[in-house]
This record gives structure tokens, C-alpha cells and sequence, in this order.
């Protein structure tokens, strides 16, 4: 696979010279995911909207500075502190904004609290974690947050006996809807009168108050900030096909997921709140810990209520990302296929993916593009979020029936048949 602006793309073919292990843990062309729930769980999960959970809770992190810097809680970084200070790790892989470039981000080790809440705050464009391996001080143990398909491709590589990915003894990572094309920074830059060559010195996704806004700085002096709600506009135009292949809203791999707690009884209150999923014993150990240290402030939650918070993401992954993948092997493109297959999927929700899908292809063309980047952002911004809770109300019915008693059919995989 490659990292392209607009993704990790696929870029395989079933004869090509990779060795037998990259092949099975690369995620272009997809992970039996059937398989690898048997070999790191034992078992299938009895919940397939967010898969195998050992605990879950809702809340934040009891620091008021790491909950602030933290894109809604601030859990993540403060189980990381956590690992480090404890000896668990001696250092956490996480994405840091502004390497190489300030519009860039990579992967970085932190080695301190600092260097960890340094890396806070979600980043939104693709990067490629795994990169680390290789850069990794043999004898080390390190925690790694990464997005689904990096989780599972780590697990993969760990069950298969690397020894560079099994120096990775936590995985962390956040629920993960959408990611943007890289080029979907400069085009809001465009809509707001910035000229190609004024370079970016700062960019934050999840700046200020949450759930945030995007916070450009440029040479000039020029400051943009877009509230979450609005520059959510860009995800249309630039979604990456990643995004729209992947099946994995969770990050089920992780031995600790964190999302954003989508609720209205969190939501008046203002500041950060997440869902928090703990999956192994051992993480659900050190949670525990944590809350007795008084470093994570936390209270029980049941995969109910949590599926709830997220159900028109887990739908658009699970189902909606199933009929997309299809539908791409159907013209002759390539797409990752992980063994399941999501039911009841009835006419109406396939109806709905038809018409999400079509908004995407018009969407991601130049001249829609050019459209978008000419309407000012105050009236784009608001008829946007509008016309998105008109279409959530309007799928809600076909996108919601059915999902709690959600079920996958189990098959192996095309690509290990041919």
C-alpha cells in the first residue's frame, strides 16, 4: 500500500515479491478480520457494532490541563502519561502536527508528559504510524496510538512473530470516522482569500473549547479558525477512499478506544467528555488504577448507550463501507475485503448508500470543488451543518433498523482464495 493526499491506497497484486506476513497484515487489500479476533481475543465478538470490550466507561481525565489539551477528554494522553510514569513503556508512538511541516503531521516517540500532551489533539489527514517500526530501540517497550487499519495491521504483524511490532506492548487509538485529503487544508485556505505562497506556521484541528475549531496561522499573519461544525463541509469534497473503505469505526484492535461522548447529557456541559472502551484485562487493570490515583475521572457505561452516541458512524463503516467495497470490486477497482459480511442490509439502507455515495462522487469533482472553495464559509458553514441534520433525520430510519441486533456473516476472504 501507499500514502497518497488522498489516503492509503492499495497498491498490491497477489504475485508480487512481499514477503508471506506483510502480505497478510496489509490493510489495501484487506485483514481477516475473522481470524485475527480469533487469534488476539480467542473468540468472535458477541457485539459486532463496536466488537470485543472488556469494560467501558464515559468521562475525562482529571488534570484540567490534559483534559484541555486533549481533543475531547483527554483520556489517551493521560493513560499514556500514565504507562510512562509508571514504567510500563519507555516510550509512546503518537501522530504529531507539525513535522516535518507545520501543515504536516508524522508519527513521533515522546519520551516525557510534555512530549505527549506536545502530541495531542486529533489530526484528520492520513498518516502512516507503522512507519516507526523500524525505528524502534531493540529491548524497548513502547505504547502506539494509531486508526483501525493500523491497529489491525499491528496485530497481524505481532501474531505472526515480528519482533519489532511486538515491542509494542499497548495500542491505543481513537474511534475513527473520516479522514481528509491533505489538499483540503490549502482549499480552505483558498475560500478565505489566502494566496498559495503564504505558508502555514501553525495549524491545530481541535483548538479552543470543545468539541473545537480548526486554527490555521499563516507568514502573513492571517488567522483562520472554522468551527467543527462547519469546516466539517470539507469532508464531502475531500474525504479520503480509505476513509470510505474502511469497516472499522471502533478501532477494535486497540487495547484502549477513545471517542468523542456524542451525548446530550455531555454536551450541554461543555468542555470534554469520551467514551472510553477497554478491551484487554490489562488495560482495564491500569484504567482501574488510574481511577483510584484520581487521574481519571470515569463512570460505567453499557455498549448500549455507547453505540448510540456513534450509531451514524458505526452504520457508514460497518454497512455503509461493506456496500461501498463491493460496489468497487463490481467496476473492476480494487477495494479490502476482511471476511465479513454485515446483516440485515435491506433495500432501503442500500438506498441511502447509493445516495451518500453519489454526493461524494459529484463532490470530490474539481468543479464542485471550485464551488465550494467561492461561497463564503458564514453561509456555507450553517446551511451545510442544516442540510446534515435534515439528512440524519431523513436516514435515520433506514441507517437504524436493524443495527442493534447488527450480525456478520463470517467467510474467508477472496483474496485467500485465489
Amino acid at each position: 500500500m501507499v500514502v497518497t493526499e488522498s489516503g492509503v491506497e492499495p497498491d498490491f497484486d497477489h504475485g508480487c515479491a512481499l514477503p508471506p506476513l506483510a502480505w497478510e497484515a496489509c490493510p489495501g487489500k484487506g485483514i481477516d478480520y475473522p481470524d485475527l479476533y480469533r487469534k488476539h481475543y480467542g473468540s468472535l465478538p458477541t457485539d459486532w457494532r463496536v466488537g470485543h470490550v472488556d469494560r467501558l466507561w464515559t468521562g475525562h481525565a482529571s488534570d484540567p490541563e490534559v483534559r484541555r489539551t486533549g481533543a475531547s477528554g483527554g483520556a489517551t494522553s493521560a493513560v499514556l502519561i500514565h504507562l510512562l510514569e509508571s514504567g510500563r513503556i519507555d516510550g509512546a508512538v503518537s501522530v504529531k502536527q507539525g513535522i516535518p511541516e507545520p501543515d504536516q503531521a508524522s508519527w513521533f516517540i515522546a519520551r516525557s508528559a510534555s512530549e505527549i500532551l506536545a502530541c495531542a489533539q486529533s489530526v484528520y489527514v492520513p498518516v502512516s504510524v507503522l512507519d516507526v517500526l523500524p525505528h524502534l530501540v531493540a529491548g524497548e517497550r513502547y505504547a502506539m496510538t494509531c486508526v483501525p487499519e493500523q491497529s489491525a495491521a499491528l496485530r497481524a504483524l505481532q501474531h505472526g512473530g515480528d519482533e519489532r511490532a511486538q515491542q509494542v506492548k499497548f495500542v491505543l487509538g481513537p474511534y475513527t470516522g473520516t479522514a481528509l485529503d491533505r489538499r483540503a487544508i490549502r482549499s480552505l485556505m483558498r475560500a478565505n482569500g489566502v494566496v498559495e505562497d503564504d505558508a502555514v506556521t501553525s495549524l491545530k484541528w481541535r483548538a479552543g473549547e470543545w468539541p473545537g475549531y480548526l486554527e490555521i496561522i499563516t507568514e502573513s499573519g492571517k488567522v483562520i479558525r472554522s468551527k467543527k461544525v462547519y469546516y466539517n463541509v470539507l469532508i464531502p469534497f475531500f474525504v479520503t477512499q480509505t476513509s470510505l473503505q474502511s469497516m472499522d469505526f471502533a478501532n477494535e484492535f486497540t487495547d484502549l478506544s477513545v471517542g468523542d461522548a456524542w451525548s446530550p447529557k455531555f454536551e450541554g456541559l461543555g468542555q470534554g467528555f469520551s467514551v472510553v472502551a477497554s478491551r484487554t484485562p490489562v488495560m482495564t487493570e491500569v484504567i482501574e488504577e488510574m481511577m483510584k490515583l484520581g487521574k481519571l475521572e470515569l463512570e460505567r457505561a453499557d455498549v448500549l448507550e455507547a453505540s448510540a452516541m456513534h450509531g451514524h458512524m458505526i452504520d457508514f463503516k460497518k454497512r455503509g463501507g461493506y456496500l461501498r467495497n463491493r460496489w468497487r470490486e463490481a467496476t473492476f477497482r480494487k477495494a479490502p475485503d476482511i471476511g465479513l459480511d454485515p446483516e440485515p442490509l435491506d433495500f432501503p439502507r442500500i438506498a441511502v448508500e447509493l445516495v451518500i455515495s453519489s454526493i461524494f462522487t459529484v463532490c470530490r469533482t474539481p468543479l464542485a470543488r471550485w464551488v465550494m472553495e467561492h461561497i463564503p464559509e458564514k453561509i456555507l458553514g450553517p446551511l451545510f451543518n442544516k442540510l446534515r441534520l435534515v439528512w440524519k433525520g431523513a436516514s435515520k430510519p433506514a441507517k437504524r433498523k436493524g443495527l442493534r441486533d447488527l450480525e456478520m456473516r463470517v467467510r474467508v476472504p477472496d483474496w485467500k482464495l485465489r
